[in-house]
């Protein structure tokens, strides 16, 4: 970036990992930009300098027109002169960590480079930040020598989840005489991720979990034989008495024979999003606290080894509407709980008045452990949850009744319509527990765990999805 009036200059520091480099600052040309810099200071000298002058004019008074010429001249001279400087500056901006659970600190850190063969002046530096995430930085950078860099930094922070753009940075070059300010602005901006609050949950014993990564797993072998076993690639480092001959001479590239592959246990994480369901807004609100319980039991599921899928009551399938929908197997964890993080970040209510279309995506097929959290449910809507536990293994509820959210109650009874739909939800074979205010999801996850225990085993719970 030209300070002010020449080309940008950018450079992203891949060596530190700095992301999301200044682009091009816009170029205005003319006097009318130049002009259009002068402080106060400066349109006071040029103010009175015209009046001098029209006053010796007037008066006939030769040395107070040379007085008034020196006060008109000396503003604009001082525009010219930093209107024409053309230093080059390449700024860059890191962000550390781009994605940061609500509550918590961010840091960004500014670095200002002087590409060009000459020293800089007085520079002011100033990144654009929301509101929600704190007053916008300002940072006064002494000379900086030809060639030298400065590095600023400062903190975000949001309680509100979202995505929030930074930047564009912005320079600010003054005259030694205060008397112009011109203002330069790169054109690309970093995003921070606020990402809802991740409470970790104490482990308890699932049935659904796959032999090989914990107790009660089931592990399925790859299909040996010579006529149906499946053969993949060569891998460097494979055991070469795992080559399949036929299939080497078939494809004419070495195969071996597949490894045995565990086969994962399924977790379909339910979020009602529902505009109906939920009351009141705000982090405190009923339907925060069943995003960040969603958030922490999809983490806490993927830190068990389950293939997970996040599923609204729009139908919406994250991280993808694959062949199964379910991440974990094919990507890697943290890239599978990085996606859902991500659209749980900006997730927000749904228009719709049911839930039919997340009915119709788990009927489609066996869906492990199915977890739910679900806001105001009318009958219609209960009986057709109570239907979703027939296509699962086991089934986990947390219903929210989100007026005792609304009036602040502090965790008292459910009222006596949240109790009818709980228990339409326990005899369908639900482990239903209500959320009221005030408590954990760590705390309730225990609960679950506990009242599932006390109610035994269903007959329709099956013998591969279930608690144990």
């Amino acid at each position: 970036m030209t300070a002010p009036g020449g080309p940008a200059a950018t450079r992203a520091d891949e060596d530190h990992g700095i992301g999301g480099d200044g682009g091009d600052a816009g170029d205005k040309s003319g006097l009318r930009t130049a002009l259009a810099g002068l402080t106060t200071r400066g349109r006071s000298f040029l103010a009175a300098g015209v009046a001098a002058a029209v006053c010796a004019y007037v008066l006939g008074q030769s040395d107070l027109l040379q007085v008034g010429l020196l006060l008109a001249v000396l503003p604009l001279v001082c525009a010219a002169v930093l209107y024409r400087t053309r230093y080059r500056v390449a700024g860059s901006r890191r962000l550390a960590p781009a994605r940061v659970p609500a509550g918590s600190e961010a840091r960004v850190h500014l670095r200002m480079d002087n590409v060009s063969r000459l020293p800089t002046g007085l520079l002011m530096l100033q990144d654009r930040v929301p509101y929600v995430l704190g007053p916008r930085p300002r940072f006064v950078l002494d000379r900086v020598e030809a060639g030298g860099r400065r590095e600023v930094s400062y903190r975000v922070r949001s309680d509100l989840r979202g995505r929030y753009p930074l930047g564009p940075l912005q320079l600010r070059l003054n005259d030694p005489f205060g008397m112009c300010e011109l203002t330069r602005s790169f054109s690309t901006y970093d995003t921070l991720t606020v990402i809802p609050r991740v409470e970790p949950l104490p482990s308890v014993r699932l049935t659904g979990e796959a032999k090989g990564y914990g107790d009660g797993r089931q592990r399925s072998l790859a299909l040996a034989g010579e006529d149906d076993v499946i053969p993949r690639g060569y891998r460097y480092g494979d055991d070469l008495r795992r080559v399949h001959w036929r299939s080497t001479a078939r494809y004419g590239e070495l195969m071996v024979r597949r490894e045995e592959q565990p086969q994962r246990a399924r977790c379909t994480v339910l979020l009602d999003t529902r505009y109906l369901a939920f009351h009141g807004a705000g982090p405190d609100s009923a339907f925060e606290w069943a995003v960040s319980g969603t958030a922490s039991v999809l983490v806490h599921m993927i830190e068990r080894g389950f293939s997970v899928r996040l599923l609204t009551d729009t139908g919406t399938s994250v991280p993808g509407e694959g062949s199964d929908g379910f991440a974990g197997t094919s990507q890697g964890s943290a890239d599978s709980a990085g996606i859902m993080m991500d659209t749980l970040a900006v997730v927000d209510h749904s228009d719709g008045a049911g839930l039919s279309r997340a009915y119709d995506v788990l009927r489609g097929g066996h869906e492990g452990l199915l977890v739910a959290f679900l806001g105001d449910l009318d009958e219609e809507q209960a009986t057709m949850v109570a239907k979703m536990r027939q296509r699962s293994g086991a089934a986990i509820a947390f219903v929210l009744d989100s007026a005792a959210w609304a009036r602040g109650a502090d965790g008292g009874a459910p009222i006596q319509r949240c109790e009818e739909r709980l228990r339409m939800l326990r005899e369908a074979g639900w482990t239903a527990v209500a959320a009221p205010p005030g408590r954990s999801v760590a705390a309730l996850w225990e609960q679950a765990d506990r009242e599932r225990i006390t109610a035994g085993p269903t007959p329709s719970a099956g013998t591969t999805g279930g608690w144990s």
